[in-house]
C-alpha cells in the first residue's frame, strides 16, 4: 500500500495549479485528501486519433500529481465511447469510428502517457477499457440508465443550441455519449474524475448517475484549457495542436510557433516546473523588457524534454536555432521527390506530411505558414511546377524539394 501524502502544502499546490472548478467544492476535496483516504481517480481518453496531444497532457500532468500523493490512478481508454464520438464543442456530428479504428489509434497511448504517469513501481497507474462493460449493456440496461436524465438536460448544451439555430441535425446517439461516460464512473466505482473544463457536462452526468445508482458522491475536478489570445482552445480545428508522438524537432518547432499569449498558461499547465518558477515566468512575461522568444524557447525545451528527454530536447533546440533563426537547412532535413500526383500546393502539403489533411493545408497557407523558395505563399490555388533545380517548400519545420525528372 503506497504512502498517502496528506501534507497541506503539497495538496494546495495540486489543487491550485491549473484547476478551474471542483465539484461539489474545494473544501470537500481538501477534507477528503487530508483524511488519508486513498482515492480512486480516473480520466478517460477516447482514441479519436493515433496520438494523444498537448491538451491531453494537461490531464496527464494532473493525474501524475495525484499519483505522487499516493492515490490510485486509472487511465481509461474509451474504446467504446470513441466509436460514438463526443459531441462536446462540435457544431456538426462527429464521424463514427469502427472498433478496429479506435484500437489502432490507441495502440501507442500507454507509451505516450508513460512520459507523465508511472505504470510500474509501488503505485502504478492502471489501464482500463470501457468496452469491457459497455459492450455488455443490453437495451433494458440502456433504458434504465437513460431514465435518470431528461431530453431538456441534453438540449440546453451550447453546441446543440447552435445546431438548432443553424438547422443542423442532432443525432440520438449523441445524447447517449454522456450517459456512456457517466456509466464508466459507476462500473469503476471511482471517487473522482479529472477532465478539461469543456468536459464538465459529461463528468457531472457521471456524478448524478453515481448518486442515483450508488448513493455515492463523486468528486469532479476540471482543469483549465490551453487557449490562444482570443480565448479559442488550442486544438486540431485551429491547426495549432501538438501531438505527443511528434519527433523532438517538430515538437520543439511547433511550440515555437505558438502565439506569445499562450505561454503563461502553457508553463502552468504543460510543464512540471515548480509553481514558484512558473509564477516568476508569468511576472517576467508582463515586463516589456522581457524577450518573449527566450521564454518560449524555455517552454519548448521543457515540453520536449518531458515527452522525449533532455538530451533530445537540447538537440531539437540546436536544430531550431540553426534551421530557423540562422536560416540554415541541413541537407538531410530536405525530402526530395520527383513525380507528384497532385500539382496543387494544397495537395502536395497533404500528401507529403507537411499538413495532416487538405483542410489543415488550407489553414497553413492562409495563416502564412508555408514558404516556397523562401517566400511566404498565401494562394491556396497555387500550382507547383517542378524545375530542374527544384522548388523548395517549407512548412512546420519540414522541407520538401520537388525536382523535375
Amino acid at each position: 500500500m503506497p504512502n498517502i501524502i496528506t501534507d497541506k502544502k503539497s495538496i494546495d499546490e495540486v489543487l491550485n495549479r491549473g484547476v478551474e472548478n471542483i465539484y461539489p467544492n474545494r473544501e470537500f476535496l481538501e477534507k477528503t485528501l487530508t483524511s488519508g483516504k486513498r482515492l480512486r481517480i480516473y480520466c478517460g481518453f477516447d482514441p479519436s486519433a493515433p496520438s494523444l496531444h498537448i491538451g491531453n497532457a494537461i490531464q496527464l500532468n494532473k493525474m501524475a500529481q495525484f499519483q505522487n500523493l499516493g492515490h490510485e490512478i486509472i487511465f481509461l481508454v474509451g474504446d467504446f465511447t470513441g466509436m460514438i464520438g463526443d459531441p462536446t464543442d462540435k457544431t456538426a456530428t462527429r464521424k463514427k469510428l469502427t472498433r478496429e479504428e479506435v484500437l489502432a489509434n490507441a495502440k501507442n497511448y500507454k507509451k505516450q502517457a508513460s512520459a507523465y504517469l508511472k505504470f510500474t513501481g509501488e503505485n502504478p497507474a492502471k489501464i482500463m477499457r470501457n468496452s469491457k462493460w459497455l459492450d455488455k449493456l443490453n437495451f433494458r440496461d440502456l433504458i434504465e440508465v437513460s431514465s435518470h436524465f431528461t431530453v431538456q438536460q441534453m438540449l440546453v448544451r451550447d453546441m446543440f443550441q447552435e445546431r438548432i439555430k443553424q438547422e443542423k441535425p442532432i443525432h440520438l446517439h449523441e445524447f447517449l455519449y454522456p450517459l456512456a461516460q457517466g456509466y464508466d464512473s459507476v462500473v469503476m466505482d471511482v471517487d473522482m474524475e479529472i477532465g478539461g473544463n469543456d468536459q464538465t457536462f459529461n463528468m457531472l452526468c457521471g456524478r448524478d448517475l453515481m448518486k442515483s445508482l450508488k448513493g455515492k458522491e463523486k468528486i469532479v475536478l476540471t482543469t483549465k484549457l490551453l487557449v490562444d489570445p482570443t480565448g479559442k482552445k488550442m486544438g486540431k480545428s485551429e491547426g495549432n495542436i501538438v501531438n505527443l508522438d511528434e519527433n523532438p524537432n517538430d515538437m520543439y518547432g511547433q511550440i515555437m510557433s505558438w502565439p506569445d499569449g499562450v505561454m503563461a498558461g502553457a508553463f502552468e499547465l504543460c510543464t512540471t516546473l515548480p509553481a514558484e518558477e512558473t509564477d516568476k515566468i508569468k511576472e517576467a512575461l508582463k515586463n516589456p523588457v522581457t524577450n518573449p522568444r527566450d521564454l518560449k524557447m524555455r517552454l519548448a525545451f521543457e515540453i520536449t524534454a518531458i515527452n522525449h528527454n533532455k538530451k533530445k530536447a537540447k538537440e531539437a533546440q540546436k536544430h531550431f536555432v540553426n534551421t530557423v533563426q540562422k536560416k540554415e537547412v541541413a541537407v538531410e532535413d530536405i525530402k526530395e521527390i520527383g513525380a507528384i500526383r497532385d500539382e496543387r500546393l494544397i495537395g502536395i502539403l497533404a500528401n507529403n506530411g507537411i499538413a495532416t489533411s487538405m483542410s489543415d493545408a488550407r489553414r497553413l497557407i492562409e495563416q502564412g505558414g508555408i514558404k516556397i523558395n523562401g517566400e511566404i505563399e498565401k494562394d491556396i490555388n497555387r500550382i507547383i511546377s517542378p524545375t530542374e533545380e527544384g522548388v523548395l517548400i517549407q512548412g512546420r519545420r519540414k522541407y520538401l524539394k520537388i525536382k523535375k525528372v
